[in-house]
């Protein structure tokens, strides 16, 4: 259906906010202009009830999923920096729910980052037939040497705000969010022109200790990508990088749910830890979601997929991942106690508060963009919308 035209959807098991209940939800316009429980839903006007219907069947009605950590999937990387590269990947996130995502890059030269800002830029002033591109994530290249993961150490660099001045001018409101380690010359600095500047300052690939973390918090640091991975453990005399971000309750901590990089029960840790606010699924993906086992390339890396877990054929470090958010939303349901109220809020909920998008997206309620996933009763996806727009169905 076009963004214009008003439809509803019923007999669905809806979840808004932390409440699941059977009802409708009616969309016109692009947005969600009503949301009826069941026992409501004969109250409702004229102008509703003639909207052209969709029977749920039974199954589940979700907010979009936002992923604020991305690569690539079926064959594109962000990193390509072209519009066929970006459909491609919005295309492929959005039939797996995903409605809202951050292009991320990963350790790579400036004009190699910046062409990725600049692609990013062109393609949000055009239709966006997918998923929508809110802007990019900048995973590195300030980041340490010590942890640099599946990142190219080559490119590896001091924190500074010279590139970062530039592009924000150029292409204004387009960088959401960086990636660094604060314990870095120069990265405290840095957090601070990011947060002065409305992007997100994230901690990752880093070897802070405890301390380090904390005053970055101070300054600004409010996100840390795929906890766990990728940083100073915890020990009992020195907390490090996992301690200060499961104790500062500023700090939001993303997790990759796929049983490759994080164990369940170190999963359940973190959310005993963590406000119920403050942990978000993401993706991690890369070009390699959506397809068979094989060889790869994450920024100029040589990748071997495996049994669907990709690694670096040098050295073996986990690259990425091939995970979907709806893939994702199933483990979170499988592997631990919480409710799918409780893992909605994890896949959408939450980093809509993060990214300050939460008051157009994120959760199902009258007013926010019409952002919707329909699954069946299993959590199959069934269809997907964007502002209203259907831009996948499994029919």
């Amino acid at each position: 259906m076009s963004k214009s035209q008003a439809w509803r959807i019923g007999n669905v098991h809806i979840v808004a906010d932390d409440a699941t209940f059977e009802g409708e939800v009616v969309v016109e316009d692009g947005a969600i202009s009503a949301v009826y429980p069941k026992d409501a839903a004969a109250q409702r006007p004229a102008h509703h009830a003639d909207a052209a219907y969709i029977d749920g069947e039974g199954g589940w009605l979700l907010p979009g999923f936002i992923d604020v950590h991305v690569h690539g999937g079926y064959g594109a990387d962000f990193m390509d920096a072209t519009p066929e590269a970006f459909d491609t990947i919005t295309k492929f996130h959005a039939s797996h729910g995903t409605t809202t995502m951050l292009a991320t890059t990963v350790t790579q030269s400036p004009e190699a980052l910046e062409a990725v800002v600049k692609a990013a830029a062109a393609y949000r002033e055009g239709l966006m037939p997918y998923a929508s591109l809110l802007g990019v994530h900048l995973e590195g290249p300030f980041i340490s040497e010590k942890w640099s993961g599946a990142q190219n150490p080559a490119f590896i660099v001091p924190p500074h705000t010279e590139w970062l001045k530039r592009w924000t001018v150029v292409y204004p409101s387009i960088i959401r969010m960086m990636t660094l380690a604060p314990e870095k010359e120069g990265a405290y600095e840095t957090i601070r022109w990011l947060t002065d500047n409305d992007i997100v300052a994230a901690c990752g690939h880093t070897d802070a200790l405890y301390e380090e973390i904390r005053g970055a918090a101070e300054h600004g640091l409010r996100h840390a990508v795929h906890t766990y991975n990728a940083m100073r453990g915890l020990h009992h005399r020195e907390p490090g990088t996992l301690g200060a971000v499961m104790t500062t309750d500023a700090i939001s901590a993303e997790i990759i749910a796929d049983g490759h990089h994080v164990h369940p029960a170190a999963i359940d840790v973190l959310l005993r830890a963590k406000p119920a606010d403050k942990v978000l699924l993401v993706s991690d993906a890369i070009s390699a979601a959506g397809l068979s086992d094989g060889d790869y390339d994450l920024g100029g890396l040589a990748v071997i997929v495996k049994d669907g877990v990709a690694r670096l054929a040098e050295g073996g470090n986990l690259a990425g991942s091939t995970l979907t958010m709806m893939n994702a939303f199933r483990f979170m349901l499988s592997h631990t106690k919480l409710t799918p109220a409780e893992v909605s809020r994890l896949a959408s909920a939450n980093p809509a508060k993060l990214l300050g998008i939460a008051d157009r997206t994120g959760s199902i309620a009258g007013g926010k963009r019409a952002d919707l996933v329909w699954t069946d009763a299993s959590f199959n996806i069934r269809r997907t919308w964007v502002k209203g727009r259907e831009v996948y169905s499994g029919d």
